[in-house]
């Protein structure tokens, strides 16, 4: 207990409360990072682990396991930076780039515009049963991708995307990029997840939408070219909505990567 009040009393300096906020922050900024990501219960097991081994090397002498835990220490801080690769890749281009200039607060009807031409464009392409694949580029840059498609660079329209996709036309098999306002690029490849689809009906299409959202904060739109099913794909899951719930989803995922 004289320790605690020990620590407590240290608090009492401006450089004290400094360094706790500062502590803080980190912390907070880590969690709201991996938040909604597989991340999550990495963090909980490692976290877990943690109280464990903590609570049992403070209460029982254990030498050899004491031992064990002091050396595994630096191989879990070497590993820690594997595991969470894609989660610190993105921090890194947050603090290097900043938000797209539409998606900020006082573009509102801006980006609401571009949403209504989305939401006509994914409708009319599921009623003709055309498969689509639109990326939305967030904070994290699609450069690579958008280097293996074809740069149109245009404005965002319904009769863009339904020309694009449609059915042998040369640009229709790949993604279209959209970044801003503006289409960047279509006919682009994207990387495939690993995971095992649970559903039958979801195809390429759908394994790409999540394997790009895996790596990157971008949010997918897919229309199955078999059944006109729209789904959309964000941080490595993939959901089936309709269009009037899209509108919806496509507004908060603007207003969270802000």
């Amino acid at each position: 207990m004289t320790d605690v009040f020990a620590s407590l009393s240290r608090l009492y300096s401006w450089q004290s409360l400094l360094d706790v906020a500062l502590v803080t922050i980190v912390f907070y900024g880590l969690f709201r990072l991996i938040r909604g990501t597989r991340a999550v219960q990495l963090v909980r097991g490692v976290l877990l682990f943690a109280i464990i081994f903590a609570i049992l090397g403070q209460t029982i002498d254990l030498p050899a396991f004491n031992w064990l835990m002091r050396t595994a220490a630096p191989m879990v801080l070497f590993a820690i930076p594997v595991i969470f690769q894609p989660e610190l890749r993105r921090a890194l281009e947050r603090v290097g780039r900043s938000a797209p200039l539409f998606m900020q607060r006082g573009d509102t009807g801006e980006v609401q515009s571009l949403i209504a031409e989305v939401v006509k464009s994914v409708e009319t392409l599921s009623q003709r049963k055309h498969g689509a694949l639109i990326v939305f580029e967030g904070v994290t840059g699609l450069a690579e991708i958008i280097d293996t498609g074809i740069m149109i660079d245009g404005e965002v329209s319904s009769e863009l995307l339904t020309t694009i996709f449609f059915p042998n036309t040369p640009l229709h098999d790949g993604a279209v990029i959209l970044r801003r306002d503006r289409l960047l690029a279509a006919s682009c490849v994207l990387p495939l997840t690993d995971r095992e689809l649970t559903d039958t009906q979801m195809g390429t299409r759908h394994r790409a939408a999540i394997g790009v959202t895996e790596q990157s904060d971008a949010l997918v739109i897919v229309v199955s070219e078999e059944t006109g099913r729209i789904s959309v794909a964000r941080n490595g899951r993939i959901v089936r909505i309709d269009g009037n719930r899209l509108r919806g989803l496509l507004s908060d995922y603007y207003s969270t990567i802000q």
